[in-house]
């Protein structure tokens, strides 16, 4: 099994080695500009906000599970970079410096939770999901191309986002937590 393990983690290890090759091969000015203003839109002062938009619009469901999402979220997200302890990737792009927090790239906290508003809008009836889709895929994309996380940074931090929406539905559904916090919304 251990050896197994080991070919796994060397093929992910090599398709990370490759995708940073190509990225630096095919970066140019243009993009990277892009990209840089769209990768904002993954952290978590941008969470803030779309959380608050969604409360002052009255989205409560939206604004409910999109939260709990985001705090199951951060939690594994915060969790698996303080024991993973990954590296950046080399040459990257932008950094957010020494802001405190911690600062390994597994996995990629903005593609968690891109993905968490994604399937937010996937089931909501007010929040154009193809729009929230694209964006996720793009902000996702942003930190792989601007070299801030490895391809499987990225991806791992989709799953999370995906496994933390879908925990966070269960949850909710569960303990009829929407409307216990009704009261507290309005």
């Amino acid at each position: 099994m251990e050896e197994v393990v080991s070919e796994l983690i060397d093929i992910i290890v090599a398709t990370d080695d490759q995708t940073v090759s190509l990225i630096l091969q095919l970066r140019n000015p243009l993009l990277t500009k892009v990209l840089t203003s769209v990768t904002g839109l993954g952290s978590a002062a941008a969470a803030v906000v779309f959380l608050g938009f969604f409360g002052l619009a009255g989205w409560e469901d939206e604004l409910l599970m999109a939260a709990v999402a985001l705090v199951l979220t951060g939690v594994v997200v915060g969790v698996l970079m303080q024991t993973v302890q990954r590296p950046f990737p080399p040459a990257p792009v932008c950094m957010t410096g020494d802001t405190g927090t911690v600062a390994t790239s597994f996995p990629s906290g903005h593609a968690a939770a891109v993905v968490v508003f994604a399937m937010t809008a996937r089931q909501s009836p007010r929040l154009p999901f193809g729009v929230v889709a694209g964006l996720a895929a793009t902000v996702s994309f942003s930190r792989v191309y601007l070299g801030t996380h490895y391809l499987s940074d990225t991806v791992a931090g989709v799953a999370i986002g995906v496994l933390a929406f879908a925990a966070a539905k269960r949850l909710v559904d569960r303990s009829d937590f929407l409307s216990r916090a009704r009261p507290v919304l309005d």
